[in-house]
This record gives structure tokens, C-alpha cells and sequence, in this order.
């Protein structure tokens, strides 16, 4: 398995929760019209933006163990919550802080081998 598929996935999942910043974003502006809520440089942006993060996963998955690939996207919890704060200057919680560390100790547990009756 190589490291580097796993830091692409990673990689997308950083952009993923960029577009998600995108279309907060663009849900947040008022619009002149129907069409220019749905169709404007943030929403298309952000859309191309997951298909693009769609396709890199979808090679990413032939390289990395498929048990790998759910532990990673669950980063962009991690990613969304620090961009929300910097970027669109949302408050972070105690509940978002515990629901993060449960998020991270979950990656932890599954990824760093811990010697069982060693």
C-alpha cells in the first residue's frame, strides 16, 4: 500500500471541505434570482470541485485498502470545522470541540496499531 494514495485522499478530503466552505458561502449571500443562486461561480466552483475530489478517490481506492478510505474522509469533519471558524468566523462549540475529539480518537484507534497483550 502507498502512503502517498493515502495523503491524496486525505488531500481531497481538505478540498472537499472547501467547497462545503463554498456553498455556505454562497447559501449565505442573497441572490437576484433562482438561477443565479444555483448557478454562480461558488456553487459551480464547489460542485466541480467534488466531482473532481470524487474521481481522484475513485483511483485513490485502487491503490489503499478500502478499510482506509472511511477513517480518512472523516477528516473533513476536522477540515470543516477549523475553515468555518477562519473563514466564515463561526463560533466553535463544546459540543462541535467533543464531536471532533470523538472523530479523532476514533481515527487513532483504528489506525495506530496498539500492542494487545504484549
Amino acid at each position: 500500500m502507498d502512503k502517498t494514495f493515502m495523503l491524496m485522499m486525505l488531500g481531497g478530503t481538505f478540498f472537499s471541505a472547501i467547497s462545503q466552505i463554498l456553498l455556505k458561502q454562497s447559501a449565505n449571500r442573497e441572490h437576484a434570482s433562482f438561477w443565479k443562486e444555483y448557478l454562480n461561480w461558488r456553487v459551480i466552483l464547489a460542485y466541480g470541485m467534488f466531482f473532481g475530489v470524487m474521481l481522484l478517490n475513485t483511483y485513490c481506492y485502487t491503490k489503499v485498502d478500502m478499510k482506509y478510505g472511511p477513517v480518512i474522509d472523516t477528516a473533513v469533519y476536522i477540515f470543516v470545522l477549523l475553515l468555518s471558524w477562519l473563514i466564515l468566523k463561526e463560533k466553535i462549540t463544546k459540543g462541535k470541540l467533543i464531536g471532533n475529539a470523538i472523530i479523532i480518537v476514533g481515527i487513532l484507534v483504528y489506525t495506530v496499531p496498539f500492542p494487545i497483550g504484549s
